[in-house]
C-alpha cells in the first residue's frame, strides 16, 4: 500500500511539474517576463537545469532589467552549456555584465562572439578596446539630469516637445483600464499631455488624452508642424479585441490621426503595418516628407531595426527602407528622433555602450549615415537609456531610463545642453617698452594643435576671442615680423560668460643696430651648428628676409679660457659656420659683409686670464657670443 501511495504521489508531482513547465513556456512566449520568470525559478528549483529553462529563466529576467538576478542564471548556462550557447545567449550574458559593471568581463564575452560568426558587436570592440573611459569621460555636454516630477511608481518614458507640450506615454493605472500587461505586470500604457517649464524643465499635472485612449497599448505620440497630424503606436486592436498572429501573439502597429476641433478622429493604421510582425516608435524628417519607425519585419539585421518610408500623397505610402548596417546591427536599435540640425538619434545595445541600451547620434551625409556615436554619460549608463528628443532651440530636451535612483521602472528625466562660454582676451606690448603693438596675429590654437581663430590686435594692442567652449585647452600665440613669436597656454574653466585675461609681451629682434638673438650654442671644441642654434639662426634668416636690403656682419667671440690664438680660430669658424648657415637658408653672401670671430680679444666683463678661476660659469658665459650688426638696412 505504501508503495502505491509514493507512486501515486510521485505521478502527481510529475504531472504538476509537466504542467507548471508548459505553463512557463506560454507565458515566455506570450513576453509575459514577470510571470515566466516565477515559473522557470520553481522549476530549476527542482532539479531541472536544461538549457531551455536556464536560457529562459535568465532571458525573462533580462527582459525586465532584473540584471543581478540574470547574470545568476546566465553564468550557470555559459558553465553548463557553452559549447551550444547561442549568440543572441552569450550577446545577453555579455550585456547584463556591463550593467552590473563587470566591464572587462563584458568584453571577453562579447569577443567570444566572433568565434561563433562574424559579428559587428564584437569587430566593434575590437576596433575600440578603451570605448568605455572615452564614453564616460566625453566632454560635457548633456547636464542637470533631472527625475520629473509627473513619473510614478509605474512606467513612465517617451517624449515629444510640441510648443510648450511634452507628450509621454504612462502605465499608471486608470479606474476604466484594469487589466495588466503580462511582459510587467503593469497596468497598459496610454499617452499623455502636459504643460512644461522651460525654466526649471519640470511639468505640470499630466492630462490623458482620452480620445487614443484603448485598453490596450498607446505610446510613442508625434505631431507634424501644425499640430494637425499625429502618429503613434499602439497594439493591433480593431476596437473591440486584439488581433494576432498565426501563434496568437498580437504585434504593434502605427497609426495616424487627424485633428478637429480640439479632437483626435480618423484614426487609422499606416498601410505597411503587418499582423506578423511589428512597426511603431514612429519619428519625422525635418521636411515631413519621411518617417522614420521601428519593426522587426522579416529580412532585417537583427531584434528591432529602424525603418523609414516616403510619405507620399493622399494618404499613401512609399516602400519601407531599412537604414543598413551602418545604423542597424544584430541586436536592438529602437526610438529614433530627428532634430533640428538633421541629427538622427536612436536607442541601441548593439553599438558599443556603457550598459543596456544607450543613445546615439548619427548625421545624413552625402546619401549616407555617419557612424554613429554614444552621446555619453551623463545620458547613458548602466541600464536602458532611450526616446531622446530636444527641443528646436537645442538647449533642453527629455529622454527616458529605467536608471537605479528612479520613482518607478523607466522615468523621463529632463536635462539642459552645456552651453558655457567664456572669453579670452588681453593685450600684445613690446618687453622691453612695454607699449601696445597693433597688428600683431594673434592666433588660438585647440588642444589637438589645429587653429581655431585669429585676428589682429588694434591700435591699444588688445585681442579678444569670444564665445569659447568652457574646459578646453587652449594656446594663444602672437606673431609679428621682426619680433620673437610667443605663445602662452590658457585653460578656460566652468564659469559661463567668464573673461580670462593674458596679456602677452614680444621681444623684438632689431635693437638699434643689432639683430638679437638668444646665444647660439656649440659643442665644446666644435663649429657645427647644432639643432637648438638652428632653430635661433631662423629669426636672422625672417629678419632679413623681411628686409631684402638688410646687409649684417657677423662677430663671434669666446671666454677667455684656452690660449689665445685657439679661441681666435675656433670663434672665426664658428662665424664662418654661421655664415653659410644662412647663406644655405637663401641669404645671399653679398648680404653678409663678413663673418669672423675675435676670440677673448673683446670680453665684456673682468674675466680675463688674469681672473680666470675668480669667475663663474655664468659669468664666462656671458662672453661666449656671436652679435649679428645691421651695416644697412
Amino acid at each position: 500500500m505504501k508503495k502505491i501511495i509514493v507512486l501515486i504521489l510521485m505521478l502527481l508531482s510529475s504531472l504538476a511539474f509537466g504542467q507548471r513547465k508548459y505553463a512557463a513556456d506560454r507565458y515566455f512566449k506570450e513576453f509575459a517576463y514577470k510571470k515566466s520568470a516565477e515559473l522557470y525559478k520553481s522549476i530549476y528549483n527542482k532539479g531541472d537545469d536544461t538549457y531551455l529553462v536556464l536560457s529562459r529563466l535568465a532571458d525573462s529576467y533580462y527582459f525586465n532589467s532584473e540584471y543581478n538576478e540574470a547574470e545568476i542564471f546566465y553564468e550557470a548556462l555559459m558553465n553548463k552549456y557553452y559549447s551550444d550557447a547561442t549568440s543572441e545567449h552569450i550577446f545577453r550574458y555579455a550585456q547584463t555584465l556591463k550593467s552590473n559593471g563587470k566591464i572587462n568581463e563584458s568584453d571577453r564575452w562579447l569577443l567570444k562572439l566572433k568565434t561563433l560568426k562574424e559579428d559587428s558587436r564584437a569587430i566593434a570592440l575590437e576596433n575600440n578596446e578603451n570605448y568605455f573611459i572615452e564614453y564616460s569621460n566625453k566632454p560635457k555636454t548633456f547636464i542637470e539630469v533631472k527625475n520629473l516630477s509627473s513619473n510614478t511608481a509605474f512606467s513612465d518614458f517617451g517624449g515629444f516637445i510640441y510648443n510648450d507640450k511634452l507628450y509621454y506615454s504612462s502605465s499608471k493605472p486608470l479606474s476604466k483600464n484594469k487589466k495588466l500587461y503580462k511582459w510587467n505586470n503593469q497596468p497598459y500604457l496610454n499617452i499623455y499631455q502636459v504643460n512644461h517649464n522651460y525654466e526649471n524643465l519640470d511639468v505640470a499635472t499630466p492630462e490623458l488624452i482620452n480620445d487614443l485612449t484603448s485598453e490596450y497599448h498607446e505610446s510613442n505620440l508625434i505631431l507634424t508642424k501644425d499640430g494637425n497630424v499625429a502618429y503613434f503606436t499602439r497594439d493591433n486592436f480593431d476596437g473591440k479585441k486584439l488581433k494576432g498572429d498565426e501563434n496568437r501573439i498580437s504585434h504593434l502597429k502605427i497609426y495616424k490621426a487627424e485633428k478637429k476641433d480640439n479632437k483626435w478622429i480618423n484614426i487609422i493604421e499606416l498601410p505597411f503595418n503587418s499582423n506578423s510582425y511589428s512597426c511603431g516608435h514612429p519619428a519625422l524628417s525635418l521636411d515631413e516628407k519621411t518617417l522614420y519607425f521601428v519593426s522587426d519585419m522579416p529580412n532585417g539585421f537583427g531584434g528591432t531595426d529602424i525603418y523609414k518610408v516616403d510619405l507620399l500623397e493622399d494618404n499613401k505610402f512609399g516602400e519601407p527602407k531599412n537604414l543598413g548596417k551602418n545604423i542597424n546591427t544584430e541586436s536592438r536599435e529602437m526610438f529614433p528622433f530627428i532634430d533640428v540640425n538633421n541629427t538622427l538619434y536612436f536607442a541601441s545595445d548593439g553599438h558599443l555602450g556603457l550598459g543596456a541600451l544607450d543613445i546615439f547620434e548619427t548625421k545624413f551625409e552625402n546619401g549616407n549615415y555617419t557612424k554613429p556615436v554614444n552621446v555619453g554619460a551623463s545620458i547613458n549608463g548602466p541600464f536602458d537609456d532611450f526616446a531622446f528628443v530636444i527641443n528646436k532651440e537645442y538647449t533642453k530636451g527629455y529622454f527616458s531610463s529605467n536608471r537605479k535612483g528612479g520613482k518607478g521602472d523607466d522615468d523621463v528625466y529632463s536635462f539642459v545642453i552645456y552651453k558655457c562660454k567664456e572669453d579670452i582676451q588681453g593685450f600684445v606690448t613690446e618687453k622691453n617698452t612695454n607699449k601696445p603693438l597693433n597688428n600683431v596675429k594673434v592666433r588660438l590654437i585647440n588642444e589637438y594643435g589645429e587653429p581655431v581663430k585669429e585676428q589682429l590686435t588694434n591700435e591699444s594692442g588688445g585681442y579678444s576671442f569670444k564665445y569659447l567652449d568652457c574646459e578646453k585647452k587652449y594656446t594663444v600665440v602672437a606673431s609679428k615680423d621682426d619680433y620673437k613669436h610667443t605663445k602662452a597656454d590658457v585653460i578656460t574653466r566652468d564659469v559661463d560668460k567668464k573673461i580670462i585675461n593674458k596679456n602677452i609681451q614680444l621681444e623684438s629682434l632689431i635693437v638699434e643696430n643689432q639683430i638679437v638673438i638668444n646665444p647660439i650654442y656649440f659643442d665644446f671644441d666644435l663649429f657645427n651648428i647644432r639643432e637648438d642654434a638652428e632653430y635661433e639662426l631662423e629669426h636672422i634668416v625672417s629678419v632679413m628676409t623681411n628686409h631684402p636690403n638688410m646687409v649684417i656682419k657677423i662677430e663671434s667671440h669666446t671666454d677667455s679660457r684656452g690660449s689665445k690664438e685657439y679661441n681666435r680660430s675656433l670663434s672665426d669658424k664658428r662665424a664662418k659656420s654661421t655664415r653659410d648657415y644662412l647663406i644655405s637658408r637663401g641669404i645671399s653672401i653679398n648680404r653678409i659683409q663678413s663673418a669672423k670671430g675675435y676670440g677673448e680679444d673683446i670680453l665684456l666683463n673682468n674675466c680675463s686670464d688674469i681672473n680666470i678661476n675668480k669667475c663663474s660659469e655664468k659669468q664666462h658665459q656671458i662672453n661666449r657670443r656671436s652679435t649679428f650688426y645691421i651695416l644697412k638696412n
